[in-house]
């Protein structure tokens, strides 16, 4: 289940919920009991070992134009 990332307007504090994606447009409540949220634009890391990039001319050597 994803986790979004919300910070409250009426005390500035910051605060995670997991949710399904399909309840991620739903308005959330901070701890503190507070309704004017807004949702934050996070990024994700991705962890693990690239593809090498292919070698050989333009398409990797399948045309022959190394």
């Amino acid at each position: 289940m994803p986790t979004y990332d919300y910070r409250c307007r009426d005390c500035s504090s910051t605060f995670s919920l997991s949710r399904p994606m399909s309840e991620s447009a739903a308005p959330a409540t901070c701890p503190d009991g507070h309704t004017d949220t807004v949702k934050l634009l996070t990024t994700v890391a991705l962890t693990g070992s690239a593809a090498p990039a292919p070698t050989g001319g333009c398409c990797g050597g399948a045309c022959g134009c190394r």
